[in-house]
């Protein structure tokens, strides 16, 4: 077994040898800022229906939108994941067994009742 000073050793050694060129990982670049609200309406999703879909909580979808917070990278990474395949993300967080279907804007009763029926131009992060 290893003592926490060799796993720090080991770890800072790793580090040293990406920085040196040594060692190559993936780069990804997370957006600084993000548009929860285009991403939410080109999905033709409530808040609270957008929430709950993605696992994040009402107020924190209502505080980004309102521009009193901005999600922390995770989330940013997150929400760009939701922006660009939506689908997958719904299936990827669907337990088994739950009966919940993929999204669709056709299913969806926000889009029927009150909002458009055109489709929406392809949402991207930015």
């Amino acid at each position: 077994m290893t003592t926490i000073f060799e796993d720090l050793k080991a770890g800072l050694g790793e580090v040293d040898a990406f920085f040196g060129g040594s060692r190559r990982g993936y780069k990804v670049s997370v957006p600084a800022e993000i548009d929860v609200k285009s991403i939410r309406k080109g999905l033709h999703m409530t808040q609270a229906g957008f929430s709950e879909a993605f696992g994040f909580s009402l107020d924190a979808v209502k505080h980004w939108e309102g521009g009193r917070r901005t999600p922390e990278a995770s989330a940013r990474a997150f929400l760009t994941v939701i922006a660009r395949n939506p689908k997958a993300v719904i299936s990827a967080l669907r337990s088994p067994g739950s009966g919940l279907k993929t999204a669709s804007a056709d299913r969806n009763p926000v889009k029927r009742g009150r909002e458009s029926a055109k489709p929406s131009a392809p949402v991207t992060p930015g």
